[in-house]
């Protein structure tokens, strides 16, 4: 079926397309008569505007602002080449995509960045937000600046923000306590936690979500205290070096953020590559060879290229005034073992 088109609703009401175009657009001029006409044929067609095509016409362009963590972070590394690499695909569409650099530990570093961005530089902005005070405070400010804003990856819901786009953290710290649970022996086991920072509501949601379900359900395995390494490899490879040292017995490992490759080496280094049930999160080269060499057991992963388009999807739909179609921006909860690993392009 050919698309409904403001032609077919200025044929229908029996009037120009001008007059049309001034009923859609809310503007003086037209009697009321003819409004109610040009509503019912509206009504009558299921006419939708053509927001893309009207843009072009308006030449309506969107600056959008994404701030993701730098560092030796491969999923944020992930993340950031999918903004880079889509960016160049929205050329045609006047898309224009400015990928800043943040410390997402600092928040008064991530308040800074948000306080300088206004309407005369960005139209929408996606942060990976840390759930400290200052950035939710600055976040309303920079939606009380007529800035569009969507936390990414890890969410700020006492914020105005106007959406999150990312998996339910806590969903997923269910799956790795399940994981962990199903995995190990039922007979009594310590299980050993490594965090960025539960200052962070994604760390915080996994981990909440993971202990809620091993004490539910797997009373029998000892939930060790959650040690935390900022995502950083050689910090969390002296964490774990730490924990296997006081910990000989050590039977379960998640790692709740990214470091993984700290952990996986600490875990080589110790041979207990096949003695421990780790579980941790993102597919990056190095999980995947941890997969198949049997270091790590399981992977909860998220799509970083579905991540950055739906962020630029729900942006343009903010500018435009237009509903987020909620479906189509749902992201979801990957889990691989060795067995089901895509294929590497």
């Amino acid at each position: 079926m050919r698309r409904v088109t403001i032609h077919d609703v200025a044929q229908k009401a029996g009037v120009s397309l001008a007059t049309v175009d001034r009923v859609l657009n809310k503007r003086p001029g037209v009697r009321k008569a003819t409004i109610e006409k040009v509503e019912t044929a509206v009504r009558d067609l299921n006419y939708t505007p053509d927001v893309f095509a009207a843009n072009l016409a308006k030449k309506r362009s969107y600056r959008l602002h994404f701030l993701i963590p730098n560092g030796p972070n491969a999923f944020m590394e992930d993340l950031t080449r999918e903004a880079i690499a889509h960016a160049q695909t929205l050329e045609r569409e006047r898309v224009s995509v400015h990928i800043e650099p943040i410390d997402a530990f600092d928040g008064h570093k991530v308040t800074g960045t948000l306080a300088i961005l206004d309407k005369s530089v960005c139209d929408g902005v996606a942060v990976v937000a840390p759930a400290f005070p200052e950035v939710r405070a600055a976040i309303d400010r920079l939606q009380d600046r007529g800035v569009h804003v969507v936390t990414l990856v890890s969410d700020h819901p006492a914020s105005s923000r106007l959406h999150f786009v990312g998996i339910d953290n806590l969903a997923a710290g269910r799956v790795a306590g399940r994981l962990l649970g199903r995995f190990l022996p039922r007979e009594p086991a310590k299980i050993g936690f490594v965090a960025g920072s539960l200052g962070l509501r994604d760390h915080a949601d996994r981990y909440t979500g993971c202990t809620q379900i091993l004490e539910a359900e797997f009373p029998h395995l000892e939930i060790l205290k959650v040690r935390e390494g900022r995502d950083d490899n050689a910090k969390n490879k002296d964490i774990v070096d730490r924990l296997l040292a006081e910990h000989p017995d050590l039977a379960g490992l998640y790692n709740i953020g990214a470091g993984n490759r700290g952990v996986i080496s600490a875990i080589d280094t110790a041979g207990r590559g096949h003695g421990l049930t780790f579980v941790g999160h993102e597919l990056t080269p190095y999980t995947r060879e941890a997969l198949i060499s049997g270091t790590m057991d399981a992977l909860i992963a998220q799509d970083p290229g579905h991540e950055i388009r739906s962020a630029i999807r729900v942006l343009k739909a903010l500018c435009d005034g237009v509903p987020i179609v909620e479906g189509q921006e749902r992201i979801g909860i990957d889990i691989f073992l060795k067995d089901n690993l895509p294929t590497l392009d």
